[in-house]
């Protein structure tokens, strides 16, 4: 019989994966991360007394128990404190500090739920580890594939895009077939514990915190001006590490006789001169742009193309896809051309690439550009 780690997070999606592997014949133990230490990162922020604002790691495992108990499963416990602080945390604050927008949750799959996981269940003796994300696999040929999931609203193949092909060899996703709806069909109809469950959102370290105060406890922040693009001021900024590009939210500009009733967005930003730059317009053109030049590029498949490759990448997680040319420029960077322009295409975020149902890889957007014009992003 085959052994199984499933990593139970105390959520539904993990508890149905599990449910649906011992129903399969697996040998099924589950194995909860915990990745934060609340009580440290309070007392950091000099604030222990705020309850609600710790990630509920505690209830988290206790919903994992009671799963992992209804189930028959054993349930073990270890910290991977370390691999995300080293890996995930330090990175999203480097990255705020070089005004970039990072995409924690790709690396915390790539370095903690995969790689740190699955060394602590090789240890278990797994022989396969499996967990609740929405995507599929599939193998041809000794060689895998990364798939969509089949409930396109749930698709988490853009997180698991910098997944290694012995990485997937090994990794089961038992609801990836399924649509959300489904799981908890299946969860309200065994009576698992977890069925009503709130599904989680947000970063674990930030919770229901403040972005802006959080940010101050690890960066510097120097205030500046809010400009147009052809240097008009028309307000103040916190720091530019706090906005990005796209944004309409928190720029507390508008109602200025001198411009026309419109909304604001955030179309770039002057890093020398520490300016934040605003125009009006959900369609502003400065907002849009077609190249790209993505870097630290993860190939899951083995063909590595020659020449350009036409297919469809996404910029953004909720993104509808694009049709792009891609090229290589180097062994890890890709120059990427959009058959259209794309609105909010921004440094720091992952643009992840697409053949069909097939998830090829991705990186992280470096530049961008309006055809050769390097955009102030």
């Amino acid at each position: 019989m085959k052994k199984v780690v499933v990593g139970l997070s105390g959520g539904v999606d993990s508890a149905v994966s599990a449910y649906l592997l011992k129903q399969q014949g697996y040998d099924v133990v589950g194995l909860f991360m915990r990745n934060w230490d609340s009580a440290a990162n309070n007392d950091i922020l000099g604030n222990p007394s705020l309850e609600n604002d710790i990630c509920p790691q505690e209830q988290d495992y206790q919903d994992a128990l009671k799963v992992a108990e209804h189930l028959g499963i054993k349930l073990y416990r270890h910290d991977f404190i370390k691999e995300y602080w080293d890996y995930v945390f330090e990175y999203f604050i480097e990255e705020y500090k070089k005004n970039r927008t990072p995409n924690p949750d790709i690396l915390c799959n790539k370095y903690v739920k995969f790689a740190g996981f699955q060394k602590v269940a090789e240890d278990l003796g797994a022989d396969y580890f499996a967990y609740g994300h929405y995507a599929r696999k599939k193998e041809v040929n000794g060689e895998y594939f990364l798939l969509r999931g089949v409930d396109g609203n749930k698709d988490q193949s853009y997180f698991l895009s910098q997944l290694s092909q012995e990485q997937l060899s090994r990794s089961l996703f038992p609801v990836g077939e399924l649509k959300k709806k489904e799981v908890r069909e299946i969860a309200l109809k065994n009576n698992i514990p977890t069925a009503t469950k709130k599904d989680s959102t947000g970063i674990c370290f930030i919770g229901e915190r403040d972005f802006k105060n959080f940010l101050k406890n690890y960066i510097f922040s120097k205030p500046g001006l809010i400009k147009t693009l052809d240097g008009v001021v028309i307000g103040k900024h916190d720091g530019l590490m706090y906005y990005t590009i796209g944004q309409r939210k928190g720029l507390n500009i508008g109602g200025d006789n001198r411009f026309e009733n419109a909304p604001w967005f955030v179309v770039g930003k002057d890093l020398e001169k520490n300016v934040l730059l605003a125009g009006q317009g959900l369609d502003n053109p400065y907002l849009y742009a077609n190249r790209v030049i993505v870097e630290d590029v993860n190939w899951i498949v083995k063909d590595r193309f020659s020449g350009r490759l036409e297919c469809s990448a996404k910029f953004r997680y909720r993104q509808a896809d694009n049709v792009v040319l891609i090229n290589w420029l180097d062994d890890n960077t890709l120059e990427v051309i959009t058959n259209k322009p794309v609105r909010a295409m921004t440094p720091g975020q992952a643009a992840v690439f697409y053949q069909g149902d097939i998830c090829l890889g991705g990186g992280t957007i470096k530049e961008v550009y309006q055809n050769k014009k390097k955009m102030m992003y």
